[in-house]
């Protein structure tokens, strides 16, 4: 058996969890947010069997797109203290992050 832990971005978790539970994949969600954007993400735990763990992967792969967007920095000190203000960039956002871990023992009380 085997826990997989899918981080995805929160635009994409209704659909993430419809489409997991049309499979049969049991999920819990948590809410999570992302250290560099501060942007909210769920954290799926998945626990399924071995057999069904590329299937899990793949219905995440084919739901999470990882895009781009245009972020404003925070504000930059200068050398006098001043704040200036960073022009915006772009960044990728989206996708999923997926960890997969041996499970030694699973109930379900």
């Amino acid at each position: 058996m085997k826990l997989v832990f899918a981080i995805v971005s929160d635009e994409d978790s209704s659909i993430l969890a419809d489409n997991l539970n049309q499979e049969g994949l049991s999920t819990t969600k948590l809410c999570s947010t992302g250290g560099f954007l501060k942007s909210g993400n769920t954290t799926f735990l998945i626990a399924t069997d071995d057999d069904k763990v590329d299937r899990a992967i793949s219905i995440i792969h084919d739901t999470c797109k990882s895009r781009r967007r245009m972020i404003a920095p925070e504000k930059i000190p200068d050398s006098f203290g001043a704040f200036n203000m960073a022009m915006p960039i772009e960044v990728k956002v989206g996708g999923a992050t997926v960890f997969t871990l041996n499970i030694e023992q699973f109930f379900k009380l």
